[in-house]
């Protein structure tokens, strides 16, 4: 069985987020990590692998060369190889020309399960699995919390606010992973050494036979056309709790009447 997984490079989490005035798109030159809801689908497609006894689990990515960096934590964990889309002219994809290019890689692939993590800790879309599986026509299952793979079909178990979801589906098929379907483990330290040797690849937009301008600003469906701060709060009042916090409260509710 091939398993693929969509991973993502996104700022690391001790890098301070901001937004360039100039493209108006989040600025990525600082040090990047790999998406830790990623790590989820990882971990799940090894132990896939690891039921059925053999299989290959493929990553799939898109962004700039560097981010086969973050990547090699994903092959140390026990993925088998890398592919990594990376275009120039990919810069300021939005969700409709990314899963462009991931629906290109991933049909190329072949895969029989493809998996994704629930969303990305830059963006916290949680769509773009549903528009790569729209593109390659394939069924999807979301927000899985226990998968069970056998005999050509996918199952996955949800939790919903009135109770549980089983939703089964044949494969070839999509699955996007909650956070509480396991815990990623830990790369070892052969893992860490053996990850640069494993198969690493770049694919550009051609490629993947994409024609030219149907990734990045051009190719997307969506556009940023100015960016504002928000506004200013109204008035506030802020209360030091000196064991008189909750009479401080009512007063100032009740000076709003809105008591």
């Amino acid at each position: 069985m091939k398993i693929a997984v969509c991973v993502k490079e996104v700022p690391d989490a001790g890098v301070t987020k901001r937004i360039d005035p100039n493209t108006k798109r989040l600025d990525r030159s600082g040090e990047g990590a790999l998406n830790h809801f990623d790590s989820q689908a990882v971990e799940e497609a090894l132990k896939v692998k690891e039921a059925e006894g053999e299989g290959e689990v493929v990553l799939v990515s898109m962004g700039p060369a560097g981010a086969l960096d973050s990547l090699r934590k994903a092959l140390a964990m026990g993925a088998d190889r890398a592919v990594l889309i990376t275009d120039e002219g990919a810069a300021g994809s939005d969700l409709v020309a990314t899963s462009r290019a991931l629906a290109a890689a991933l049909e190329k692939e072949g895969a029989d399960l493809v998996l994704f993590g629930q969303q990305s800790s830059d963006s916290d879309g949680a769509v773009l699995w549903a528009a790569v599986a729209d593109r390659l026509r394939r069924p999807v299952i979301s927000q899985v919390a226990e998968l069970t793979v056998a005999d050509g079909t996918v199952r996955g178990k949800r939790q919903t606010e009135f109770g549980y979801d089983v939703i089964e589906a044949p494969m070839p098929a999509i699955v996007a992973v909650s956070d509480a379907i396991n815990e990623p483990r830990y790369p070892s330290l052969k893992g860490i050494m053996g990850a640069k040797k494993k198969p690493q690849e770049t694919l550009s937009g051609s490629d993947l036979g994409l024609a030219a301008g149907a990734l990045g600003e051009q190719g997307s469906g969506t556009s940023v056309l100015a960016l504002g701060d928000p506004p200013a709060r109204g008035d506030a009042r802020r209360i030091e709790d000196d064991g008189s916090a909750a009479e401080q409260i009512a007063d100032f509710l009740a000076e709003k009447k809105l008591l």
